[in-house]
């Protein structure tokens, strides 16, 4: 099979190509504008691999995208979008132009040129805050950030076009991922490296809002199987049942690390900031047979591991684009003067 992933470089879209290489024998092409959170370093090793293809260019191209497509590609990853809640609050308009607009380009060019799967890459968060139970994919979505909306605008666009034009869309709804590779403006990451450097974690409000956690790789293989066995027009929920609080993955870090609980600094919350997001995976798990693998604390210890082993990939990453957005983002939430 012959793949296009859209936003290959990032976090997940990196992680998810290396095991498509590793483990099948399908074909990638990777499209990533390589915007700041889009890395070539993540897949450096894939150069020369004949089964990998990398092309820079924006999923808001339709010309590019049609121009992908009528070489023939059997199926669509749509990682590709912005992600990181407090850049929506900043900056709206980016969010609904990748996520929304890039989408919709992509679901066009596939009514010119069909593909046999469009994937869409979508989120918990668009369920809204979940204060009991769980949700699953017949919940009613109920976004609070640029973000979440953007998402949500998104899947449903999918579903009109499958309604309407009979495109093959499949979407798949991830909680938090964490692991290898993942860009440090996230909070694992975040304070992983902060702490690395003695630096202040910068958790927000009380710290206690719930987040379902589950490690990339695992994340990666569900949605394997999802390309592979799940039906169109579907949705499948893909959560790790792994729900901790913000407090709780901190005091994890600095233990693992051995370094001080002062080092937490709490910043005044964020506008609209969702207090317990919670999936409901059964059905993934009785149709597909997915279950994750790592429980979360043995996911966290092997992500801490993984950026003391390479602080050259963070703190090159950190000098860039991320310390102007950190300086003048959560700097200022600490109250700190700018350097």
């Amino acid at each position: 099979m012959k793949i296009l992933v859209t936003g290959g470089c990032g976090f997940i879209g990196s992680n998810f190509i290396r095991l498509i290489l590793n483990e099948t024998s399908h074909q990638v092409i990777n499209l990533d504008s390589l915007t700041y959170a889009g890395n070539l370093e993540n897949l450096k090793e894939l150069e020369g691999n004949p089964h990998y293809q990398f092309l820079k260019g924006d999923i808001r191209d339709q010309k590019l995208a049609e121009k992908i497509l009528s070489a023939g590609i059997d199926a669509i990853i749509n990682f590709a979008a912005e992600s990181h809640v407090d850049r929506s609050i900043l900056d709206p308009q980016s969010f609904l132009q990748s996520n929304y607009f890039g989408c919709a380009n992509l679901l066009e060019s596939c009514r010119k040129f069909p593909v046999k799967i469009f994937l869409q890459i979508s989120t918990d968060e668009v369920y809204g805050p979940f204060p009991k139970g769980l949700a699953d994919e017949g919940c009613r979505l109920n976004p609070s950030s640029p973000y979440s909306a953007s998402k949500a605008g998104a899947d449903l666009l999918c579903f009109s076009y499958h309604k309407t034009f009979g495109l093959p869309v499949t979407i798949a709804r991830l909680s938090n991922n964490y692991g290898p590779y993942q860009f440090p403006e996230k909070l694992i990451p975040l304070f992983i490296t902060n702490a690395l450097e003695d630096q202040p974690l910068p958790l927000y409000g009380d710290g206690l809002q719930v987040r379902d956690w589950i490690f990339v790789e695992d994340a990666c293989q569900a949605l394997l199987l999802i390309l592979e066995e799940g039906r169109a027009g579907e949705i499948y929920n893909v959560g790790g049942g792994n729900q901790r609080t913000n407090l709780e993955v901190t005091r994890i870090i600095l233990q693992e690390l051995k370094r001080s609980k002062r080092l937490i600094k709490y910043i005044q919350d964020r506008p609209g900031h969702d207090r317990r997001y919670a999936l409901d995976s059964n059905k993934i798990k009785k149709e597909l047979g997915f279950a994750p693998a790592l429980k979360f604390e043995d996911g966290l210890l092997l992500t801490v591991k993984w950026y003391q082993d390479h602080k050259k990939w963070w703190q090159k990453v950190k000098s860039g684009e991320y310390r102007l957005y950190y300086e003048g983002f959560y700097r200022q939430k600490l109250g700190l003067k700018k350097k």
